[in-house]
């Protein structure tokens, strides 16, 4: 047995992450994010593999319009609702 120190609880999205919660499984997408189809599959990959929490960067303007339609089209294939 590993003796956890204790800490608050914070929130990401459904993902409760801390205290007394379970280990949380998270991972960061590697392709670009202006590639919406691609960053897309990688995170329902990721999802399908057990990741809590995927995380996607992005560095410039471009990225930051497509992670709009990321959220868009994540939420038309599961329902599920990005932070």
């Amino acid at each position: 047995m590993i003796p956890r120190r204790c800490s608050g609880t914070v929130h990401v999205g459904n993902v409760r992450i801390g205290a007394d919660h379970p280990i949380v499984v998270q991972s960061m997408t590697n392709t670009l994010t202006s590639d919406v189809e691609s960053t897309v599959d990688q995170i329902n990959i990721l999802h399908e593999e057990g990741a809590d929490i995927v995380r996607v960067s992005c560095p410039d303007k471009e990225s930051t319009e497509a992670l709009k339609l990321i959220v868009e089209r994540e939420r038309a294939i599961s329902g599920f609702i990005p932070e």
